[in-house]
């Protein structure tokens, strides 16, 4: 049983959890997800069953599109709701402000992983140490916003606002929050979060957890959805099924982009453009 199931996962699980309950529905242990989403985020959840499992990292590393609502004066220990109170300031800043604000934060920006998070410092993943009350120095990271937009904008004491982001694969929405708030000089945290786009999929595309039945099953190849895909030759099909380079005459892929090979609606593989050829990065096995 091979293929991908795109889950618009409920508040309150872990994506974990949901991978938990996708192995008991289909009797099977090879369950995987692209991209985790915390317990209080809803939205877009990709999971690959069987050989899928191999394919998710392409969507895992894709630009995501998110809703988050910020509220502004507040800042917790985990940059979002779920987290204690550590600072309150006044915020008072105007719409127009905010708007000037979210200017430093479009395009490639630097980013510190937050203690809560998965992020691995000293072999051991950072929520562990912060559950132990520890702190340690983390390196930033460069990540990449590439659209961020204000959707609405509610004043008061403590204002909120809603944003509308696309961004790299590994952006912490609820560190950007946080930042942002930082800029206003106020502080600010994540209350809402909802994953609308990852992996060449929306909401409109994701099925309640409750809701998925084996026929939910998506083919394998959707879970290369969002790379360009070509139809080889069957001299080329040849070849990729045993893992050899190919040199398509119309190659139109850019120097190091991933593209995949899918046929009569199968997917062979993903190959990666070196120079003038193509050569294998993942082949789906027989």
């Amino acid at each position: 049983m091979d293929g991908v199931l795109v889950i618009d996962k409920p508040a309150g699980m872990t994506s974990h959890d949901v991978v938990d309950r996708i192995r008991k529905t289909f009797k099977t242990r090879k369950v995987g997800h692209a991209g985790t989403l915390d317990p209080d985020a809803t939205g877009v959840l990709i999971l690959g069953i069987g050989r899928a499992t191999r394919f998710l990292a392409y969507s895992q590393t894709a630009p995501k599109r998110y809703e988050a609502v910020a509220r502004f004066g507040i800042t917790t220990s985990t940059q979002d709701a779920s987290g204690e109170v550590i600072s309150e300031a006044e915020a008072t800043f105007t719409e127009d402000d905010l708007r000037d604000a979210l200017d430093g934060f479009r395009g490639e920006i630097e980013q510190i992983p937050p203690m809560v998070s998965a992020v691995k410092v000293g072999g051991e993943r950072l929520y562990k140490k912060a559950r132990r009350g520890e702190e340690v120095e983390r390196a930033a990271r460069k990540v990449t916003i590439s659209d961020l937009d204000l959707r609405a904008f509610v004043p008061g004491a403590n204002p909120e606002a809603t944003l509308d982001v696309t961004c790299s694969g590994g952006t912490y929405v609820r560190t950007l929050v946080h930042d942002l708030g930082d800029a206003l000089g106020c502080g600010a945290h994540l209350v809402i979060l909802r994953r609308t786009e990852a992996g060449g999929f929306t909401v409109e595309d994701a099925i309640p957890l409750d809701d998925v039945v084996p026929e939910s099953l998506r083919p394998l190849a959707d879970s290369v959805r969002q790379l360009q895909h070509r139809t080889p030759s069957a001299e080329d099909a040849e070849h990729i099924r045993h893992g050899r380079a190919v040199a398509p005459e119309d190659l139109d892929a850019e120097e190091g982009a991933f593209v995949a090979f899918v046929k009569d609606g199968d997917l062979l593989a993903v190959y990666r453009r070196e120079g003038d050829r193509l050569r294998p990065d993942r082949v789906v096995s027989s």
